[in-house]
């Protein structure tokens, strides 16, 4: 039950845009490239022409053949004209395809990476509320979705649309009421399909295609977390929640589907009125003497044609439906404004000395009742060593993420060598920070490239001299593929240990003024920590350090020791005076010497 409800709140809690907003989304791509949608777009006139002639050919290449053999060469010159006009037709449409799909090549390419882009700009607020695998699946399924757009509407509706309006106006020019009843059946067929699209189908194909992304979320859940479900012997228990998602996609797509099946009922009895009504009003028409029979040969070539462009736009129809449904997300990125934005005009962050000043700095998360910093102020020295400590949920792991601007504040600002964070840009700020976190995630690449992360154009040599000053050489070199060897997703085929030191190394390559470790040292062994402690050692000189603390015997030799509690600093001081007061602090260092 709670499983259904998560699944509604899903399908409704985010805005929903109009089917005209999204298709406007996707016209700024076509857009981009106006030489080829030209190209395109006359090509396809030009076919559509040739496809027009078709049946008045018909007609004269039926009258001339009843005429008798006497009138045999007119018979043939009217047989090729009827064969080239079709001939012509195919060709010029081929060749108007050779100038879309290069068009919707790249701007398939460029709708994923403009909405991966989008993606990373949003705050860490966005990424923990959004499961990874359903954004994935959303950007993966919007650039199919723009396909089948784009192909519906410009190479198939559009020139649907033009070919029946043309076929309905030579109807009218032959005969007035089988104009009419054509033109009528035709506003009809297409007006319903808009009407059954937009009112019938598409609710339910937005929840089915909202489960479709929930299938995508929990199974990369379950699939990311699979050493934790191996752990408890919970592949039962994870397979049962899939099923619970599985199914609810199944009823909500069955839904979807049928309803198109009874769209597509409809039409067809549609199409079988057109018929009869065309033939036989030209039937009357030619028993009335008014008609030849080229008039009704041309009659039921323009339905045959008809008739197949009727289908096919509405099925065209259909599948545009559905592809709006799936550029929709990436539709509304491109709406939704970064939560952490960069000024238009911010400077690159430029600094050396790593001084950090906390001015009256309030901060509430969006899901708190109170702020966990109010009207805080704090001043770090450059090159000095701050530890942090203080009970989960004291402020410690925020003050990091302020300084590194993961989120904005509600008052004050904070300075790091005089600039304030959130005046400068992001990226230029964070890479003048290295973290070390506690449990350190790596890239599903080789060692050497989750290394030289920290600075792109680093050689292989820089490399090594970094995993050699965080004692990391001997253990990847011992490797069958050294530096080459891949790591598994999140570094899995690595050990806690072997991951903190590679993201010690990578630290060390960022050479960055700020270093943050969050008890870099907690998964090593006794032997392995010893010397990883002499290259964090190594690694903190001339450094503006922050230590988050869990065990108080790393932080001995800090410069100066914050004791946090509720977002404020309770005590401070050098560890043997924080000791020797009786405090907070000599509370938790009596607790962990016992």
């Amino acid at each position: 039950m709670a499983m259904d409800q998560y699944d509604d709140d899903e399908v409704s809690r985010e805005r929903v845009l109009s089917n005209g907003q999204v298709l406007g989304f996707i016209a700024g791509f076509w857009a981009r490239r106006p030489l080829l949608l030209l190209g395109t777009l006359v090509l396809t006139l030009a076919a559509i022409g040739c496809e027009l002639i078709v049946p008045p050919a018909t007609s004269r290449l039926i009258d001339t053949i009843a005429k008798g053999p006497s009138h045999a060469d007119e018979g043939w010159r009217a047989w090729g004209v009827f064969v080239g006009v079709y001939a012509g037709f195919a060709v010029i449409r081929n060749i108007a395809f050779r100038f879309w799909n290069p068009l919707a090549a790249q701007n398939m390419e460029e709708m994923t990476n403009e909405g991966f882009r989008r993606v990373q700009a949003f705050s860490a607020d966005w990424h923990g509320d959004t499961f990874a695998g359903a954004t994935v699946r959303r950007l993966s399924r919007a650039m199919w979705g723009y396909d089948v757009v784009s192909d519906s509407v410009v190479a198939w509706i559009g020139p649907a649309l033009v070919v029946l309006v043309g076929l309905s106006v030579e109807l009218m020019i032959l005969s007035w009421p089988v104009g009419l009843f054509s033109i009528a059946l035709v506003i009809l067929y297409i007006v319903s399909n808009v009407l059954f699209s937009n009112f019938y189908v598409r609710q339910a194909n937005m929840r089915s295609v909202a489960l479709d992304s929930r299938i995508g979320g929990a199974l990369s859940d379950a699939i990311s977390s699979n050493p934790t479900v191996k752990g408890f012997g919970a592949e039962a228990r994870e397979e049962a929640r899939i099923a619970v998602v599985t199914r609810d996609w199944r009823r909500a797509t069955i839904i979807t589907w049928n309803r198109y099946l009874n769209v597509w009922v409809i039409h067809n009895f549609m199409l079988a009125i057109m018929a009869a009504g065309l033939s036989g009003l030209m039937l009357r028409e030619w028993a009335a003497g008014r008609a030849s029979a080229g008039n009704v040969g041309q009659v039921i070539t323009a339905f045959l044609i008809m008739s197949g462009y009727l289908r096919n736009i509405g099925e065209n129809i259909r599948m545009a439906q559905r592809g709006l449904a799936d550029v929709e997300d990436v539709a509304r990125y491109a709406r939704t404004a970064p939560q952490v934005a960069d000024a238009p005009d911010a400077p690159a962050f430029v600094g050396q000395r790593g001084e950090i000043v906390f001015e009256h700095v309030t901060f509430r998360y969006k899901s708190a009742e109170r702020p966990i910093y109010d009207d805080f102020s704090l001043s770090i020295a450059p090159g000095e060593r701050l530890a942090l400590v203080g009970p989960t949920g004291s402020g410690k792991s925020t003050f990091v993420k302020l300084i590194q601007r993961l989120y904005d504040l509600q008052g004050g600002r904070i300075l790091v060598d005089g600039q304030d964070v959130a005046a400068v840009r992001q990226g230029s700020l964070r890479r003048a920070i290295a973290v070390v976190p506690q449990d350190p995630a790596l890239f599903h690449r080789t060692i050497a490239e989750n290394i030289g992360y920290a600075r792109p154009d680093a050689t292989a040599e820089e490399i090594a001299l970094a995993a050699r000053r965080a004692r990391a050489h001997d253990f990847i070199a011992a490797l069958p593929k050294g530096y080459d060897t891949l790591v598994g997703e999140r570094g899995v085929k690595l050990s806690g240990g072997e991951r903190q030191r590679v993201a010690i190394a990578r630290a060390f390559l960022a050479d960055a003024p700020v270093l943050v470790l969050d008890e870099a040292t907690s998964s090593l062994d006794v032997e392995t920590e010893v010397l990883v402690q002499a290259a964090t050692e190594e690694l903190m000189a001339g450094r503006t350090t922050i230590v988050i603390a869990h065990r108080l015997s790393t932080i001995r030799g800090a410069d100066r020791i914050l004791v946090f509690q509720d977002g404020r600093v309770i005590e401070e001081g050098r560890h043997g005076d924080l000791v020797a007061r009786g405090g907070a602090y000599a509370r938790l260092h009596a607790v962990t010497q016992g």
